[in-house]
């Protein structure tokens, strides 16, 4: 007897959803630099596409709010304020806290799972010395963390925040100085979701939100003023300003 067997539909990606995406990617890295302004007949030739969906995903980017409009002047990619930074850090802390009480709810054992490769990709990293890979581990354990949650709300918030979260950094010039700090906070994420401690792994985002936003902060004035609003402000110390700046 022969098996059946269902054609399933083929969803293919839009043109301007590729363009959108790859256009996401040279801000996230700074292709496409904080304030510069995105000059279409080029970016169209570059693309070998016509500005229809040029056009459409460079929209889509102004509604994720990463690109801002100039009336008679045109697009240009959006500049962070401490104040945005600030803000960035606050809202990435409800997503994350959401995301992690719906994983004790859903699969913890899966998203335990996967955040623990991905950990290791981050023990290597951080052992080579190599920051960058250390840096895009740390960004994407923290998309597997919202992922996992299973909310596609959540991730589609958290996709921009994390665009926003690199451009921050690249614009702080923050560095890796001590990766070892780095590996020890998401693996206390980890071990805190395998054991299921709720209230433990809410004070631990909080923290780390916390304690990142105060890492990317330079001394003095801008710490004060990129203080998050996640926990009462705390007085830095000489060792906090050099550890390594975490996502």
């Amino acid at each position: 007897m022969s098996e059946s067997y269902t054609l399933e539909p083929v969803h293919l990606e839009s043109t301007a959803s590729i363009i959108a995406r790859r256009l996401r990617r040279a801000i996230m890295y700074g292709s496409l630099p904080a304030g510069s302004q995105l000059a279409e007949a080029e970016l169209a030739a570059q693309f070998r596409v016509s500005r229809g969906p040029l056009r459409e995903a460079m929209q889509r980017l102004v509604q994720e709010g990463l690109l801002r409009s100039e009336r008679n002047r045109g697009l240009f990619v959006i500049t962070l304020t401490p104040e945005d930074v600030r803000d960035i850090y606050i809202a990435r802390a409800a997503i994350e806290r959401a995301a992690v009480m719906l994983i004790l709810r859903r699969d913890p054992g899966r998203a335990v799972d996967r955040l623990t490769e991905v950990h290791r990709k981050m023990q290597d990293a951080a052992a080579r010395s190599d920051y960058q890979t250390l840096s895009d581990a740390d960004l994407e354990f923290h998309e597997v963390f919202v992922t996992e949650s299973g909310s596609p709300r959540l991730m589609r918030m958290h996709g921009t925040l994390i665009v926003e979260t690199r451009m921050c950094i690249s614009a702080l010039e923050s560095t890796y100085q001590r990766p070892d700090e780095v590996v020890e906070e998401h693996g206390a994420l980890v071990k805190a979701l395998r054991s299921g401690e709720e209230e433990r792994l809410l004070r631990l985002i909080d923290a780390h939100m916390e304690d990142a936003l105060r890492r990317l902060a330079h001394p003095a004035q801008e710490a004060h003023e990129m203080q998050p609003s996640l926990q009462p402000p705390r007085r830095r110390s000489r060792r906090s300003s050099r550890r390594p700046t975490t996502t």
